[in-house]
């Protein structure tokens, strides 16, 4: 789920978040990994040949609680990834990824949740002459997401360590080019990790917050753009622009609550509608149908220092063309700069069916 330039921001945050008297200690890993790619749309089912196996290499910065927000999700890492993955399909190729990722910990730091978000190069996109059987990658950038789950032992001998559990890899272009049926895989990985100077390892710093976050109710505006392309192949890329007003409330540091409104005028649709009326006379469609749409959503945003995650759930009050049903989500993140402006980069789909990648910029009021 989840465009191909979508965290730009967040390695901008990574470069820039640490204060100064932060130690600045850091891990690597290493994992390899064997796995499948699950069959979640019957048309990648021919995709679907061999087990794919690759690699994950990554550098963690840790964090001993120098700045509030990070005591708050219990000293997670942040630091950057990259993947390598034979697909074990011939007309898939390879992908190459590069990410930005937080490890978060459970249960006395020994189950680690790694979340990444990245760009991936695939080597064998779709061509309607020499590869016209790749109906799950579009172009030859992606946007793709990984999740990694281990069991994770640091410095069992002199800084080395061991890790193993699982992954899910995710790689879609999310409609910025047909085809776009994606592919997820689910993977076993077993890796060593490696902390450099170890010994010297400090205290985590406990929070020294102890007042009850409040906020007044806080007013949004946004304005989301980028360019997308409907399923049918040949249709072409066209703008899109999104116009979103909302309020929010603040519960506690970490977490706000969101109910507003959203305009679309998505170009894409208005060329679909077109190209069905000509071609498609059978689907009784005239090529009048209004191709903007209205809608109201409820949101979430996880609060990370300048960095938030949001999530939305919507529905179309004004929808005078039927396209993938009424119900929208989004997700994303946002980067504040100061209190009231931010940017924001989003994923819109329709359940698992994605729309387009956003890129929004918006004032906090």
């Amino acid at each position: 789920m989840k465009g191909f330039l979508s965290y730009l921001f967040c390695f901008f945050y990574l470069l820039v978040s640490a204060q100064d008297e932060d130690p600045k200690r850091f891990s690597i890993d290493a994992n390899i990994f064997y796995g499948t790619i699950l069959e979640h749309n019957p048309d990648i089912s021919h995709l679907i040949t061999e087990h794919p196996t690759g690699f994950i290499l990554a550098y963690n910065r840790k964090t001993y609680g120098f700045n509030d927000w990070e005591s708050r999700f219990n000293y997670p890492d942040w630091g950057f990834s990259m993947v390598y993955q034979n697909m074990a399909n011939e007309t898939l190729g390879e992908n190459y990824g590069l990410y930005a990722h937080y490890n978060f910990y459970f249960l006395k730091r020994n189950l680690n949740l790694r979340i990444g978000q990245g760009v991936a190069y695939t080597t064998n996109p779709y061509d309607k002459v020499s590869n016209f059987r790749n109906s799950a990658y579009g172009s030859d950038l992606l946007s793709t997401t990984y999740l990694m789950f281990n069991y994770k032992k640091e410095n069992i001998f002199k800084g080395f360590g061991l890790q193993a559990g699982i992954s899910l890899i995710h790689y879609s272009n999310a409609n910025f080019r047909a085809p776009n049926t994606s592919t997820n895989t689910f993977a076993f990985n077993i890796g060593t990790n490696y902390v450099f100077d170890s010994e010297n390892e400090p205290e985590y710093m406990a929070s020294t917050e102890t007042k009850k976050y409040t906020e007044k109710i806080k007013y949004n505006f946004v304005f989301r753009t980028g360019v997308n392309e409907s399923d049918v192949i040949g249709l072409g890329q066209h703008p899109f622009f999104i116009f979103s007003a909302y309020a929010d409330k603040r519960l506690n540091r970490k977490s706000a609550i969101q109910v507003g409104t959203d305009v679309f005028f998505s170009k894409f649709l208005e060329e679909l509608i077109y190209f069905y009326s000509v071609a498609f006379p059978e689907l009784n469609v005239s090529g009048d149908e209004d191709w903007k749409r209205v809608g109201i959503f409820v949101g979430h945003e996880l609060f990370i220092n300048k960095m938030s995650i949001i999530t939305q759930l919507g529905y179309y009050i004004y929808y005078p063309y039927d396209f993938e049903g009424q119900v929208y989500n989004r997700v994303g993140m946002k980067r504040y700069f100061g209190d009231t402006f931010f940017g924001a980069i989003t994923l819109k789909s329709h359940g698992a069916k994605a729309e387009a990648v956003e890129f929004g910029i918006g004032v906090r009021l």
